[in-house]
C-alpha cells in the first residue's frame, strides 16, 4: 500500500481576515498620526523661538528707551532746559519723597 502526500489548503476564515485587515488599518493609522502629530509639534516649536526672539527684540528696545528716559530726565539736562528757558532754579521748591 502506497500513501499518497495530499495537501491541504489552509483556510483563512473570514473572522481572520477582518482581524487581519484591522490590524493593518490600525498600523497605518498610528504611523500617519504619529506622522501628523510630530509635524505639528515642529511647526508650534518653530512658532515659539520666533515668539522668543520677539521678545528678546523688544525688551532691548525697551532697555533703550529706559536709557533715553534717564539721560533727558537726568538733573543736568533739565537744569539746562530750564535755564534755556530762562527760569530759575529755586532749591527750596525740590521736595524729596523716600519710598
Amino acid at each position: 500500500m502506497r500513501r499518497t502526500k495530499t495537501r491541504r489548503r489552509v483556510r483563512i476564515t473570514k473572522g481572520e481576515k477582518m482581524l487581519y485587515f484591522l490590524g493593518g488599518f490600525s498600523l497605518a493609522l498610528t504611523l500617519i498620526v504619529q506622522i501628523f502629530c510630530g509635524a505639528n509639534a515642529g511647526s508650534i516649536n518653530l512658532q515659539v523661538e520666533q515668539l522668543k526672539s520677539e521678545i528678546n527684540d523688544q525688551n532691548k528696545k525697551n532697555e533703550s528707551l529706559t536709557m533715553k528716559v534717564n539721560e533727558l530726565t537726568s538733573f543736568d539736562k533739565v537744569k539746562d532746559i530750564v535755564n534755556d528757558m530762562g527760569l530759575a532754579y529755586n532749591n527750596d521748591n525740590i521736595v524729596v519723597i523716600n519710598k
